[in-house]
């Protein structure tokens, strides 16, 4: 009888694949848009006819095509956006808990818990 039955092994969810090139994205686009269909591209190459129908829209939206969601280069600045107020938010929490410490340590706030 198996004591630890949390150690088998989990299956994976998917399978999972690097980012494909931007070039190979850009020749499927293009691929589509002379009239190849997402489904046979998908048959021939690797990608999903999903992939290539959201790699299409995303190239409408870069190229103001469509207008449902955001582009390459909006995507990119709000990570880099949200990674800045990560990094605020942390250096931050850094220089209250400094402060905290020094005040206390030069007595001029009474330590937690007390009545004073």
């Amino acid at each position: 009888m198996d004591t630890y039955p949390l150690e088998q092994e989990v299956p994976a969810m998917g399978k999972h694949h690097n980012p494909y090139a931007p070039e190979f994205r850009a020749q499927m686009v293009e691929l589509v848009k002379a009239g190849r269909s997402p489904e046979e591209l998908a048959r021939e190459f690797e990608p999903t006819a999903q992939t290539i129908y959201n790699w299409v829209a995303q190239s409408d939206r870069d190229s103001g095509k469509r207008h449902d969601g955001l582009t390459t280069a909006e995507r990119e600045e709000l990570t880099r956006l949200r990674r800045k107020v990560r990094q605020l938010e942390l250096e931050r929490e850094i220089l209250s808990k400094a402060a905290a410490w020094f005040a206390r340590e030069t007595g001029t706030v009474p330590e937690k818990g007390s009545n004073s």
